[in-house]
């Protein structure tokens, strides 16, 4: 039998390309739109995202992955039509408790669970609160930390940044996405009108974003899967599209929280 020929150095790059296309292209009209279409395709991918992570997790168990998607989406919409105020961390907690009560690899089923909802909601509340300049800055950042790294990191090597979770990584690649979202930032700054402080704080979100990259990945390394799903012919799952904003977003709501943060804003 022949074996398949090996990946050179670059073998990957449509791939990553076309990920950076479809985080960019995924809902482009929805978030420019905002309100109620916005929030439908959030309520959308939240439950697919969760379907994927319990499917991984439980994989001989097909009906409570979907299951516990409905369920996501479900308590996510709650706890946006309901007027439960404060308490909403308890409400979008639901779908992690239940995680750990059926799913195998409790723990860290239920935690990722858990950052799956809070991404949901605060993307909803930042397009509803802030604008749409906010969600376009996430993204763009989240892309420009990925494709930076990605080209630093495969052109000098280097030290591995996590070599036991995810061994492609390099300190090289990393610093790089730090440098690009540094620059997303300062873009927002001179083109939007945003706060200086934004050109500090994006590299600190692109570090959330990179360890929810990890994260996705020791997932996936524990349930031993390359991917999160089929659902992007061979490109995988949501889950493994949207991993870095998963973190980013994550960040962003428990700093926010802290803190006032220098977020651009718009309409």
């Amino acid at each position: 039998m022949r074996r398949a020929p090996k990946q050179g150095r670059w073998g990957d790059l449509p791939k990553r390309m076309l990920s950076a296309v479809i985080m960019l292209g995924v809902g482009a009209i929805d978030v420019w739109m905002g309100g109620l279409s916005f929030a439908i395709l959030v309520l959308v991918l939240t439950g697919v995202m969760v379907w994927e992570l319990v499917r991984m997790q439980q994989p001989n168990g097909p009906w409570v992955a979907i299951a516990m998607g409905v369920l996501a989406t479900v308590m996510l919409y709650a706890v946006l039509v309901l007027p439960i105020g404060p308490l909403w961390p308890l409400a979008l907690i639901v779908p992690a408790l239940v995680c750990a009560a059926l799913v195998q690899h409790r723990k860290v089923a239920a935690v990722y669970a858990f950052a799956i909802m809070i991404a949901g909601f605060a993307l909803i509340v930042l397009r509803d609160e802030a604008g749409r300049p906010v969600i376009l800055w996430l993204v763009a950042l989240v892309v420009a930390s990925d494709v930076m790294g990605y080209f630093v990191g495969r052109s000098l090597g280097g030290p591995k940044f996590w070599p036991r979770i995810s061994p492609n990584k390099t300190w090289s690649g990393t610093i790089a996405g730090w440098f690009g979202a540094a620059l997303v930032g300062l873009a927002f700054v001179l083109l939007q009108g945003a706060p200086w402080g934004l050109v500090v704080l994006s590299p600190v979100i692109a570090l959330a974003g990179q360890l929810g990259d990890i994260a996705e990945s020791w997932i996936k390394r524990r349930a031993q899967v390359k991917d999160s799903s089929r659902l992007i012919p061979g490109h995988g799952g949501v889950l493994d599209r949207f991993d870095a904003l998963i973190g980013a977003v994550v960040a962003v709501t428990l700093l926010s929280l802290l803190f006032p943060l220098p977020l651009p804003e718009g309409a």
